[in-house]
């Protein structure tokens, strides 16, 4: 088999188990704003949904904690589920916490990678209620265990039970539906409770196909999609996107992923449409237009990643962000971020509503960030660019059966965040300069032509790798200052096709650094390898991971610093400020900082918005691989910062969830 340490259709930066082999000789377990503020301010805000508000930007608008004081926040609280695993003796799968938990309804409710879900009194962390669905999809598979958040309706009888609903898909493909006061299943929906997702979507064993993210719920609908495991068989479980009715369950609309040309040439043997295998898939968080009545998509690779030869058109809908009709599932519009993606860029990172004073003429806008580096900001009415988008040349020459798109979609406002150029003998580093020489001559052994350079059986240098760039923790906006704050990783893999009789001649039982993918049903099978040192250090040049501040307006990067460091990675006094791979998202406030975990490092830090100083840090238990959220539920209460650290592939898993305030003084 071959191993994966993240969910979605992304992979963990399992390389830097060679770079602690190399630093520890072991695997490490261990504009202004108001500058003052008091409790007494009268301002209050949830944090209703995974994204936050209504435009998923990861802001809030409190500012009781803010530049002046942040050097006062303390832990409040701390809540541990006792649900994790190192997938070692155990039933389970290893786990990732990359929960964000919703504040509403007087509560705050956060799922757990075990599928149970927790009610915590805001203000203290104690347990109101918990609900465990008793999942039997608990091990095997080449992803982590992990639940990215719940979601909250509110209907209009009162009286009614369940008339309060927290809902959320389990590992078992399960929607549930729960009573938010009490946290017993809702009987009108479904099956006591639970809506079956497997229904049409073709055979799997249970680990191939299951929800990862939250649904998103516009009027009494609930929208959801899936995780399909990669690169196994061109004819992997559909993709398709469903809505359901949240008083009953019942299937309100399907969106299958592909075009209507597609359907046309791909019906069943009597005719009947069907839900179509290997299509994109919907596993990131999306997003919902209350105001147009619109779902946002962000939408997957066609089944195998790597390669297309024989996708037939399937993947017109691939990698790119699409509005549906709330109501119906109408196709409205998509953007594609990528054109017949061979490299795994699927689009990962939920959409960003804005519409702010001075960016594209105060249009209503959607901000995509993808793992290219590239965010695209997007008409809400049409999907079309509201800065000019340049279609460019990029390297052809794929293997013999593949069809490459002549040109890729290159941002102009801002300019791509991350590097697009070639990584070659000039520019690679290794560790401070050791194992350089080893990168150079490693790289001059494939081929290595920019960002889009081809799957080959050379081997291809794809920089940034299937990790981003921009991941699943999507960017944060500041809507009042109109900036944009974004982490990435800074890493390169080498993918390389094996033609299908020479792959299938010989067992191949792949484990990081080496993985394998069968590709069952195409001509090739592949390899992935990092492009790391002889040391084990990545080749490319550092930071390793990054944190970028972005003005809207003039698109513009406002700043640019490392985020992370080696700490937690080798042993002291080897901590260097080399930026580190990040998964998990940021926090902006109106109090002028920004919050962001993400890193291999234990820490959870906040920058100063103007100039990226960082001005805090707290050590955590784990690292915090999920992002942050705040919210102040009274006028005379205080202001929170709540994170989940409970590790990733690349750390030991943990379960704690942290709840960060100033000194309640009288």
């Amino acid at each position: 088999m071959h191993i994966h340490f993240q969910a979605g259709s992304t992979r963990c930066l399992a390389a830097l188990a060679m770079l602690t082999t190399l630093l520890s000789g072991c695997w490490s377990n261990t504009g202004a704003r108001p500058t003052s503020a008091t409790h007494e301010t009268a301002q209050v805000a949830e944090w209703p949904s995974y994204g936050g508000g209504n435009n998923s930007d990861r802001f809030s608008p409190l500012n009781d904690i803010n530049r002046a004081n942040i050097n006062q926040l303390e832990v409040a609280w701390t809540h541990r589920s006792g649900d994790f695993s190192t997938g070692q003796d155990s039933d389970w799968s290893f786990t990732s916490l990359q929960v964000t938990p919703i504040a509403t309804n007087r509560h705050l409710y956060y799922c757990t990678p075990f599928g149970r879900v927790f009610a915590l009194a805001p203000d203290t962390g104690e347990e109101r209620w918990v609900f465990d669905p008793e999942i039997k999809n608990t091990s095997g598979g080449y992803y982590p265990a992990i639940c990215r958040g719940v979601s909250y309706w509110e209907g209009h009888e009162p009286d009614r039970a369940c008339n309060k609903r927290i809902l959320y898909g389990t590992r078992d493909a399960e929607l549930i539906a729960l009573d938010a006061d009490t946290g017993k299943p809702c009987a009108d929906f479904g099956e006591q409770g639970r809506v079956k997702l497997r229904e049409r979507v073709g055979e799997h064993v249970s680990w191939e196909y299951y929800p990862t993210s939250p649904p998103a719920i516009i009027g009494d609908i609930a929208v959801i999609g899936a995780l399909v495991v990669d690169n196994l068989r061109d004819d992997a479980p559909s993709g398709v996107v469903r809505a359901f009715n949240v008083n009953n369950g019942e299937l309100v609309w399907a969106w299958d992923p592909v075009s209507d040309d597609y359907k046309a040439r791909h019906r069943n043997a009597d005719g009947s449409l069907r839900y179509h295998q290997g299509s994109p898939n919907v596993w990131a968080p999306m997003a919902v237009d209350h105001e147009r009545g619109l779902v946002l998509i962000p939408t997957g690779n066609p089944s195998p990643d790597l390669y297309g030869g024989e996708r037939d058109g399937i993947d017109e809908y691939g990698s790119s962000v699409v509005a549906l009709d709330g109501a119906t599932g109408t196709y409205r519009w998509h953007f594609q971020t990528v054109h017949h993606d061979v490299w795994d860029f699927d689009v990962a990172a939920q959409p960003v509503l804005f519409k702010i004073p001075g960016v594209a003429n105060n249009a209503a806008g959607v901000l995509q960030g993808t793992k290219t580096g590239m965010v695209f900001l997007l008409d809400r009415n049409t999907g079309k660019p509201l800065y000019p988008v340049e279609e460019r040349p990029v390297p052809q020459g794929g293997v013999p059966g593949e069809t490459l798109s002549a040109t890729q979609p290159f941002t102009t406002h801002p300019e791509p965040l991350h590097f697009t150029g070639v990584i070659d003998k000039n520019n690679v580093e290794g560790l401070f300069g050791f194992g350089k020489s080893a990168c150079q001559e490693l790289v001059s052994q494939y081929r290595s032509e920019g960002i889009f350079t081809p799957p080959s059986l050379q081997g291809s240098v794809l920089y940034p790798a299937n990790i981003g760039g921009i991941n699943w923790g999507s960017v944060s906006v500041n809507p009042e200052r109109g900036l944009m704050f974004v982490n990435q990783m800074h890493f390169a893999t080498v993918v390389t096709l094996i033609p299908r009789a020479e792959y299938d001649a010989e067992p191949r039982e792949g484990s990081y650094p080496i993985e394998y993918f069968p590709m069952t049903g195409t001509a090739y099978g592949a390899m992935r390898t990092p492009l790391v040192s002889n040391y084990g250090a990545p080749c490319v040049p550092k930071p390793w991971g990054s944190f970028t501040a972005v003005d809207l307006k003039s698109g513009e990067v406002k700043w640019r610093i490392p985020l992370g460091t080696t700490r937690d990675l080798a042993p002291f006094p080897l901590w260097f400020n080399t930026g580190t791979p990040n998964v998990g998202g940021s926090l902006a406030t109106a109090g002028g900082l920004v919050f962001i975990g993400a890193t291999t490092d234990k820490y959870l830090r906040a920058f100063d918005q103007d100039s990226g100083e960082e001005v805090w840090k707290d050590r955590l238990p784990f690292t915090a691989n999920a992002t942050p959220m705040s919210y102040k539920l009274d006028s005379n209460g205080r202001q929170y910062i709540v994170v989940a650290a409970g590790g990733h592939g690349w750390s030991k898993p943990g379960d704690a969830l942290i709840a960060y305030a100033l000194p309640d003084t009288p």
